[in-house]
């Protein structure tokens, strides 16, 4: 591995401001400072975290880590891509080489984050979208406020979900990762929580008090990541001012059901078919029409290769460990900066100013070949790999997972067959052993109410 600093080292025109660090106690703050930009990431940003990072890894003094945004409105709307774009436009093939060289800055950034071994808190306190999703939701405690705005809107400028989406996104709860991967559908407050996006809800008006309190905590040495992160979770509940009033999950019910339905195909076209058919039904509540109409048009919006890349990815990603998953994303970047509509989505969407509809090459999906599809899949001979900043610790399903955030539906399941029980019984036997934590209880009953039914005798039956 080269020298991380010689690797990472300041070049000039890099912004000494658009990072700050900071230090209370036991936890390092970091803070994207670009607010004019919405903390959009770039280079210069990465070169100066990822030093850090490693240099808090190391200190005995560092015990959490915690990343925010600055200003009022985005934790980080994504990559700086709009200069990736004119820099392709301009410069042609250098462009392109220099473009691929930011992902690999980022994707490394990335896959530290996911394998960090130390405790790594994200305030998702404002925008959340591409860049700043890898920035965020590969951390084992990621905090959702009224103000979180999380989506994936890549398909739309002609690029794919990257930044480990390949990882993230097919491991949410049934087909709602494709479905926010194809679609770009945002997630707006608290139903990042229910959707699996973040771990936590709280109000953005207490997390100076929340850092405050972390700092004080002191852990064992031998205390293990595990139990740090218990120990800092029980501290996050301290902070609980309920949730916002009267909201309950929003992707739920028929709905989801909709969305399982239909996301499930391994198609474009299949699923596009499957949306015309609730749109067209007779027997579909007039809200899960009105769903799929809008949904058809959302599709009918984005890059058809995005579109048919991006499926195929949440099918393959699947089945993905954390260091292949950045690995495989850096060579289909690569191929993307090298395709059109990566430029034309970026321009008509992001820098053209009113925002113009932009024109795919081909832009029909019957353009967009199997062939084509694979293509991006595959690793040219020759191509350079991701040199990755850490080794060892990767893994197939997020290690915290269970612990840390709501219930999922399989955790639901396996409740429900352990033993004959009523419905409030295993509503109280999951809010106990959460502990209480906030939004249990309502994702519960959601689960319950679309997977399960009531016998003769008054007890909960998972339906196959």
């Amino acid at each position: 591995m080269s020298d991380i600093h010689a690797e990472f080292k300041e070049q000039p025109g890099d912004d000494p401001d658009d990072v700050q660090f900071n230090t209370l106690y036991g936890v390092r703050t970091i803070q994207l400072n670009r607010p004019k930009k919405y903390n959009a990431l770039n280079g210069s940003m990465i070169r100066k975290i990822i030093p850090r990072l490693k240099e808090y890894q190391k200190s005995a003094l560092a015990s959490i880590i915690i990343i925010g945004g600055a200003g009022p409105k985005a934790f980080c709307a994504g990559g700086d891509v709009s200069q990736l774009a004119k820099d392709i436009a301009e410069n042609g093939e250098t462009g392109q080489i220099t473009s691929k060289a930011y992902f690999g800055l980022e994707y490394k950034l990335d896959h530290l984050i996911a394998t960090y071994p130390k405790p790594y808190i994200a305030y998702l306190d404002g925008i959340t979208m591409g860049g700043g999703v890898g920035l965020s939701v590969h951390a084992p405690i990621r905090i959702a406020t009224e103000n979180t705005n999380f989506a994936m809107p890549e398909t739309g400028i002609g690029f794919f979900p990257d930044v480990g989406g390949s990882f993230f996104l097919p491991r949410l709860e049934g087909f709602l990762g494709t479905y926010l991967a194809l679609t770009s559908e945002s997630l707006r407050g608290v139903q990042a929580l229910f959707a699996g996006v973040a771990t936590h809800y709280i109000d953005s008006s207490v997390l100076s008090n929340l850092t405050a309190r972390l700092a004080e905590l002191v852990f064992k040495d031998y205390d293990t990541l595990h139990t740090r992160l218990r120990i800092i979770d029980r501290t996050i509940e301290e902070f609980n001012t309920g949730l916002p009033h009267n909201e309950s999950p929003e992707l739920a019910g028929n709905l989801r059901l909709a969305i399982d339905y239909c996301f499930r195909y391994d198609t474009v076209e299949k699923i596009i078919s499957a949306l015309e058919k609730e749109r067209d039904s007779a027997h579909a509540p007039p809200q899960i029409k009105e769903w799929a109409m809008r949904t058809l048009a959302k599709l009918g919006e984005k890059s058809p290769t995005s579109l048919k890349v991006t499926l195929r990815q949440m099918r393959l990603g699947a089945r993905w460990n954390t260091a292949e998953t950045f690995n495989r994303e850096y060579h289909i970047a690569a191929k993307f900066m090298r395709h059109p509509d990566f430029v034309n989505g970026v321009s008509a969407r992001l820098i053209h100013k009113p925002a113009t509809k932009a024109k795919w090459e081909p832009d029909t999906l019957e353009g967009v070949t199997n062939d084509h599809v694979e293509n991006f899949f595959k690793i040219d001979e020759g191509e350079d790999s991701l040199n990755l900043l850490t080794q060892g610790l990767d893994y197939d399903r997020y290690p915290f997972e269970r612990d840390l955030g709501l219930p999922r539906e399989e955790h639901v399941e396996q409740l429900v067959k352990a033993r004959a029980r009523g419905r409030e019984d295993i509503i109280n036997a999951m809010v106990e052993a959460k502990e209480g934590k906030i939004g249990v209880r309502e994702k519960v009953e959601e689960i319950l109410g679309r997977r399960a039914g009531i016998n003769g005798e008054g007890n909960v039956v998972w339906k196959s």
